[in-house]
């Protein structure tokens, strides 16, 4: 009897296993590509004209959806390609990958420079100096800065596989303008 009643209770619990595992969600998972909406895909993005307002500030977050790395420009600023594939430094043509962590690579080309009219860089980093701590991000692993040259910066953005993305050119804040990149957590 008791064997019959633990061989039950085992086979309800496999079924509960069964059942949640074709459902397309793990355990503890809050959200899903088809919950957040996510149709962006992961072909290549480009839209905008070269600009002359200088990049000034690199920032990341973490949404319940997605990644974000927010290029900050002190002027209007609505250029920028961004696609799958090796990243190269600007000026100097040094591939990123070998430095950038993650399965996969975005190329990041914003139609702005990272220096101000004096030639002077407006951003505290180097070729090749990795950007953001991204600890604890589901999607983003490195980002790091590829240089600035002729009024176009790059940027090698590392994530965790071939994701959908999306840009974003936001106004503001004030007469600041953004190129935000969103990588989605999952398909």
């Amino acid at each position: 009897m008791r064997i019959r009643s633990a061989l039950t209770a085992l086979a309800v619990v496999l079924a509960g296993l069964v059942a949640s595992a074709g459902s397309g969600t793990a355990a503890g998972t809050t959200t899903t590509a088809a919950s957040c909406g996510i149709t962006w895909g992961s072909a290549e993005k480009s839209a905008g004209e070269l600009s002359d307002a200088p990049l000034t500030e690199v920032r990341t977050g973490r949404q319940d959806c997605y990644d974000r790395v927010v290029f900050e420009f002190a002027g209007p600023v609505d250029g920028y390609a961004v696609g799958y594939g090796e990243t190269w430094t600007e000026g100097e043509g040094v591939a990123l990958s070998p430095y950038t962590a993650g399965g996969a690579l975005l190329r990041v080309s914003l139609r702005a420079p990272a220096y101000d009219d004096d030639h002077l860089g407006t951003l505290p980093y180097a070729v090749g100096e990795h950007v953001a701590n991204l600890l604890r991000y589901p999607t983003l692993r490195d980002v790091v800065f590829g240089g600035s040259f002729e009024g176009y910066s790059t940027f090698a953005v590392g994530v965790r596989a071939r994701l959908p993305f999306r840009v974003l050119v936001l106004a503001g804040p004030g007469t600041h303008s953004r190129v935000v990149l969103d990588v989605a957590h999952q398909w």
